[in-house]
């Protein structure tokens, strides 16, 4: 990056991982800038509502960004959903609208931005994986799919861009403190904890720490890569 004060956008912003990581970006000096579908924007962010399955919001949203605030060029595709359910239970809508969602709204945004990205010649593709894009999980056939893909598309990006001091990369996180595993009960909890070799759950902020030296100076040599941040539950996957 040019400097400390480069401006950062992040899908998904307003809440759960994607809220740590913009607050690790503010905190590293970026001006931040979060994009969220439903709801209200977090307090202390600059913030455009954008939806990633309509190739118009999103041509809206970065318009605006960059006629009030300037050129984003860190760019971290964070939003997703999950529907999980079992194979046989599994819709077509099921499967597609997550596959829409998580990996076509990454490839969506990113092809936007990568507009902007390559006047500057500079920039960073940071996608949101997911343990499970490597090892799979029951019940998230969508998900596991949706988030193996980004593997693969992260990595062509790099090749294509990477002439122009763009890097392009996937941090791939393991099972996450959130809302959503707080209601799990104990037996549950404890039970998932065990498969990981370090016996607990990740926390957001851990997560949040890892995007933030991606778009750090010190890692301009990095592109292409898959960066677990999983307590060793993916080994490499």
């Amino acid at each position: 990056m040019s400097d400390s004060t480069s401006i950062a956008l992040v899908t998904g912003g307003n809440r759960g991982i994607g809220l740590a990581i913009a607050t690790a970006l503010k905190a590293a000096g970026h001006r931040v800038v979060v994009t969220y579908r439903s709801g209200t924007p977090p307090v202390g962010f600059d913030s455009v509502q954008m939806d990633v399955t309509d190739s118009e919001s999103i041509e809206a949203g970065f318009a605006k960004i960059e006629a009030e605030i300037g050129q984003p060029e860190i760019i971290v595709a964070n939003a997703g959903i999950t529907k999980d359910t079992l194979v046989l239970r599994m819709t077509d809508e099921d499967f597609e609208s997550v596959i829409n969602a998580n990996l076509t709204g990454a490839f969506r945004v990113s092809k936007r931005a990568t507009k902007g990205l390559l006047k500057l010649k500079r920039g960073r593709l940071i996608f949101i994986g997911s343990v499970v894009g490597g090892v799979g999980a029951a019940g998230q056939v969508n998900y596991s799919a949706s988030k193996s893909g980004l593997v693969g598309m992260a990595r062509s990006f790099a090749r294509e861009l990477g002439s122009r001091g763009i890097t392009s990369n996937v941090i791939a996180p393991g099972f996450v403190e959130t809302d959503m595993t707080a209601e799990l009960d104990d037996k549950r909890r404890s039970d998932i904890a065990a498969q990981v070799p370090l016996a607990r759950f990740c926390t957001a902020q851990e997560i949040a720490d890892v995007v933030a030296f991606i778009a750090s100076p010190q890692a301009s040599y990095i592109t292409g890569a898959i960066i677990p941040v999983d307590g060793g539950l993916g080994m490499g996957h």
